[in-house]
């Protein structure tokens, strides 16, 4: 487990954005001490420093007229967390070149599960190196720590001098920690101070009993924890891909037709993984990391199984013809990694002689490549549900979502809807004016919709249906459909709301039409 930690979070995102990203590696300039402030107990605080306004005696909770007085040249910014989180969030992102294992711990921190990964880079002291050289020539104070658990990593990247903790040095290591190196909640740290038990070592030898009975189960838990008795995951902040391959390039590229090209180099690379598995992607990804740390994510779907290179090239094509303009190459991308987020059983089925699978392909592929460049929401279609409400029975769906069903449907011979419902439901009910109709269960003889007077030739029903009282409550009224047919030939699907003789009185309503 790699811990990191940036100290300087909020004044280096501020010294980023007016010196340039180097700007550690040139020299801080001579400008004032810089420091963050926010509204704390109805006062104005700081809240963050940088490194030349903690060597000048300033403090965290400080009051910035206290700190003014002392410092009247100190450059106090007001604090901005959604900024602060945006730009962890870009580290985080950056840090997928390492793991896909990139976790956020607190609003200043990551954690890497780097498991299988540290030889790819030389071993855990050069990944570590590594990291930590990089983070430095983009503006960013960073301090990490590698061992065998998330607990004593945070602590030594936070409390202690960082670097590479062997399972055998994890209690010698962890002893001269300070209490709150532990995570604890602050409450449980001053107790503890006031018992005389400052540092970790006072804890580890102590009889677990008392302790437990003083402090709760909290104390030993982040203990064990550390000391790896007791298993502690993280959560990954974006799902793992279940297959991924990269390419790392000597020379940065930029344009379309480059990252085109690559793709399909990298997607051949994936395509025995998939054989082995017996299954093609439906989802995949292309992660682009610019030189400059920035990344850019590609995703894109398809309708049926895929393990193809050309086709999934082809779908990439597609959607960076749509979105290439909104991407910034910069000075052009190192990396290019290729994940497959969602794969299915691919049919590895030999089609008839007749053709009959072309069909289906072809229409696969259509809606792959619109959906590709105009995005997975622009074609719809219809998917079932549970519901004998009408306007509940069908909800639309992304068309690359509910092709598989469909065409099954289709190999099935079954009819995926009712004859007896309309060709177009209406999706709001539209009111209906009725002169004259059957009582207490019979159709109109005459209504009125839309400013025009139709009169009934023909009709069927009533076809009964009662409300879903979960949903709609218990004094849900009861609906009564027609199939209505007037003289001049159209046809209407109306429903009588409520029942004669009970309050509220009832109402018609058009719901859909025929033809």
């Amino acid at each position: 487990m790699l811990a990191l930690s940036f100290p300087h979070l909020a004044t280096d995102r501020i010294a980023r954005k007016r010196w340039g990203l180097s700007w550690r590696s040139k020299g801080r300039p001579e400008e004032p001490p810089l420091a963050c402030c926010g509204k704390l107990n109805n006062a104005m605080r700081l809240t963050a420093l940088d490194e030349f306004a903690e060597r000048l005696g300033l403090r965290k909770d400080q009051g910035v007229a206290e700190a003014r007085a002392m410092y009247p040249a100190l450059d106090v910014m007001e604090e901005d967390p959604a900024a602060d989180r945006r730009l962890l969030e870009a580290i985080a992102d950056w840090c997928d070149r390492y793991t896909p294992m990139v976790a956020f711990d607190g609003r200043d921190g990551l954690l890497l599960d780097i498991t299988g990964c540290a030889h790819l880079f030389g071993g855990e002291r050069a990944l570590l190196k590594d990291i930590l050289s990089r983070l430095f020539h983009m503006g960013l104070d960073a301090r990490g720590a590698v061992s065998s658990t998330p607990g004593l990593s945070w602590a030594v990247s936070r409390f202690g001098n960082g670097g590479i903790v062997e399972d055998e040095e994890t209690e010698h290591v962890l002893m001269p920690l300070p209490v709150a190196a532990l995570r604890l909640e602050e409450q449980i740290v001053e107790a503890l101070k006031k018992l005389g038990l400052k540092y970790v070592g006072d804890v580890i030898h102590a009889p677990r009993a008392p302790l437990t009975r003083r402090f709760g189960q909290a104390l030993l838990l982040r203990l064990d924890q550390a000391l790896g008795r007791e298993e502690e995951p993280i959560s990954p902040r974006r799902p793992v891909a279940s297959l991924s391959s990269e390419r790392r390039l000597i020379e940065p590229i930029g344009t379309e037709e480059q990252i085109l090209a690559v793709t399909g180099q990298v997607a051949v690379s994936l395509k025995p993984s998939l054989e082995a598995r017996g299954a093609g992607g439906r989802v995949f990804e292309l992660v682009l990391f610019r030189v400059d740390g920035r990344v850019f994510r590609i995703s894109v779907g398809a309708s049926r199984p895929l393990r193809e290179p050309k086709l999934v090239a082809g779908l990439f094509s597609e959607r960076l013809h749509a979105i290439y303009d909104d991407i910034d190459a910069g000075y052009g991308f190192e990396i290019l990694r290729l994940d497959v987020l969602r794969h299915d059983p691919f049919n590895d089925t030999q089609g008839d002689f007749e053709g009959d699978r072309q069909d289906e392909i072809s229409l696969s592929t259509f809606v792959d490549r619109v959906s590709a460049r105009l995005g997975r929401d622009c074609l719809q279609s219809f998917q079932l549900r549970e519901s004998h409400v009408p306007e509940r029975a069908v909800i639309t769906v992304p068309a690359m979502e509910s092709l598989p069903a469909l065409q099954k449907v289709k190999q099935d011979s079954a009819l995926p809807f009712r004859e007896e419902r309309p060709l177009r439901l209406f999706a709001n009910p539209e009111p209906v004016e009725v002169a004259f109709a059957e009582v207490p269960d019979g159709p109109p003889q005459t209504f009125r919709w839309r400013r025009t007077q139709h009169q009934v030739a023909r009709s069927e029903g009533p076809e009964r249906v009662a409300m879903e009282w979960w949903i709609d409550g218990d004094d849900a009224q009861t609906r009564d459909y027609f199939r209505i047919e007037d003289e001049s030939g159209h046809r209407f699907w109306i429903y009588r709301q409520g029942l004669y003789g009970e309050k509220p009185d009832p109402r018609w309503f058009m719901h859909g039409v025929f033809a």
